[in-house]
């Protein structure tokens, strides 16, 4: 392991950022670049978690070579127009290039070289630093929370005609995230569904479904019908339970067709309680929104012959370690974790907070609805 604060070299620093990129930790780059674990964060930290564009320089900027052979053309003792004819290159180009880098006596091509990268690399103004109307909108969104895909697609629909009223989602993550923008405040993160201060890579690593147990006389979901499957005809239902602390949970339901969320407070994962606060909810709906609810394969809907006698409802269950049979209730749990961060006990919830979170989920635009709310699309369905 090298010192403390001995700096990295280019390769080392490339190397980090491609590691990084490949969805390795900290430790994991600390012990390939033997540099410790702090040190590989601090410079991550640094930039947001974004890595560093490499540099391009324009068409027409003087390379290295010619640098040195300008400083050979000076130590030769040859006028400027001379070095210049030699290059191909303007004369006044070459003035100005030994001018600002020390003049005839102190011209190098290294270090002229290297401020030449530095002064390209100057930092630019940023897209929401430009125009403070889209900066104003962005920032009301965020306090929101909306993530920045959603603030995205919403100015297309609210701004058809105003192109200066777009921004790309990476954008605002760099504006969050790299604080030296000094663009949007560092409280707006909080606001962000994964409350993190830096950037994550999109490398995923895979995950193990727990093993879930037998239900008696369960319907496959292969057996579900083929209206469910192409979402054309409202009314479909997927459900789950949202796990807190102190084995506390909730129950969610989504919509297939307009992705609809309600969510329901249990005293008790067993099956009857279960059964029983998800009958009294879904009864409420109107008949042509009663159609059939999906579930994995949990013990707490064993009861599911109860809860279709009660509501007319067919209950389907996934496949064994296949959530993803549900995946609109997958992404609606996930999106409930930023108001429900993992480790909250659910328990002190009542049902008219939840109603309350689940009334913001529903008018926050949906990238799957075209950036319109489910709500929208539930009234549409409705009338």
């Amino acid at each position: 392991m090298r010192a403390r604060y001995q700096r990295l070299t280019e390769w080392e620093l490339q190397e980090l950022w491609r590691r990084r990129q490949a969805g390795e930790t900290y430790g994991e780059i600390g012990r390939a670049l033997g540099v410790q674990c702090k040190t590989i964060f601090r410079l991550v930290a640094r930039r947001g978690g974004f890595a560093p564009t490499a540099h391009r320089p324009r068409p027409g900027t003087l390379e290295l070579t010619e640098r040195e052979e300008i400083s050979r053309g000076i130590a030769h003792g040859d006028s400027i127009r001379q070095i210049a004819r030699d290059l191909g290159r303007a004369a006044s180009s070459v003035s100005r290039e030994i001018a600002r880098n020390g003049g005839r006596c102190g011209y190098r091509a290294c270090e002229a070289q290297r401020a030449g990268v530095m002064r390209a690399r100057r930092p630019k103004e940023c897209l929401l630093s430009r125009h403070q109307r889209l900066c104003q909108v962005v920032r009301e969104k965020l306090q929101q929370c909306w993530s920045p895909e959603q603030i995205s697609g919403y100015l297309v629909r609210a701004f058809p005609d105003d192109k200066s009223m777009r921004v790309a989602p990476e954008t605002i993550y760099r504006s969050l995230f790299v604080q030296a923008r000094g663009v949007l405040k560092k409280q707006l993160l909080e606001q962000l569904r994964s409350g993190r201060s830096i950037r994550r890579p999109r490398a995923l690593s895979a995950r193990v479904s727990a093993a879930r147990g037998r239900l008696a006389d369960a319907l496959c979901i292969s057996e579900r019908p083929a209206e469910v499957e192409d979402r054309a005809i409202p009314g479909h239902w997927e459900g789950d339970l949202l796990v807190g602390s102190r084995r506390s949970q909730m129950a969610t339901l989504v919509e297939r067709h307009t992705r609809f969320v309600m969510l329901v407070r249990l005293a008790s994962k067993d099956s009857t309680s279960v059964v029983r606060a998800l009958a009294q909810q879904m009864g409420k709906l109107p008949q042509e929104l009663r159609g059939s609810l999906t579930w994995d394969r949990g013990p707490e809907m064993a009861e599911h012959k109860s809860f279709t006698v009660a509501t007319d409802l067919k209950v389907y269950f996934c496949d064994p370690h296949s959530p993803w049979q549900r995946g609109s209730n997958e992404n609606t749990n996930g999106l409930l974790r930023q108001y429900f961060p993992k480790g909250t006990d659910l328990s002190g919830y009542s049902q008219a907070h939840l109603n309350a979170v689940a009334r913001k989920l529903n008018q926050r635009p949906r990238k799957t609805l075209g950036f319109a709310c489910p709500a929208e699309k539930l009234n549409e369905v409705l009338h």
